[in-house]
């Protein structure tokens, strides 16, 4: 299908184009038809309406191909877009776990069915450096 639309069609449209201007300059202004009906020096080709008819016909079915190749091409030059403003966000940092917690996607991340919010972490274990209940020395 993408062959179709991104080749195809766009030679049809080009191709319509350049026949829809040839056929509307080949028609005659209607300034000459009035010099005709009333004997004045034009010379027409076809007598004062003998081509008319079959320029019109021609004139819009030219002019309905051109739309619908217009909407073809319109169709398929939207349907490829697919980035979005969403899309090109950047993302969030993962949250931090503490030590010894469960990583990202474990199971304590999951509220469970009850609606109820899952049990928090178990705080780390204090380090060696600063014993407990003591605050840790300021460095200059």
């Amino acid at each position: 299908m993408d062959i179709i639309v991104n080749y195809v069609v766009p030679t049809i449209h080009v191709t319509l184009c350049l026949f829809l201007i040839a056929v509307v300059l080949l028609q005659t202004g209607k300034g000459a038809d009035m010099g005709a009906v009333f004997g004045g020096g034009s010379q027409t080709l076809f007598g004062s309406g003998g081509a008319g008819n079959f320029l019109t016909r021609l004139t819009t079915g030219m002019a309905i191909g051109f739309m619908v190749t217009s909407l073809i091409l319109t169709y398929g030059s939207t349907r490829t877009a697919t980035s979005g403003l969403i899309d090109r966000l950047p993302l969030a940092p993962a949250p931090a776990t503490p030590q010894g917690g469960p990583g990202p996607g474990a199971a304590a991340d999951i509220p469970n069915a009850g609606g109820e919010p899952a049990a928090p972490a178990e705080p780390a274990p204090p380090t060696a450096e600063a014993p407990a209940g003591e605050p840790a020395p300021a460095t200059p």
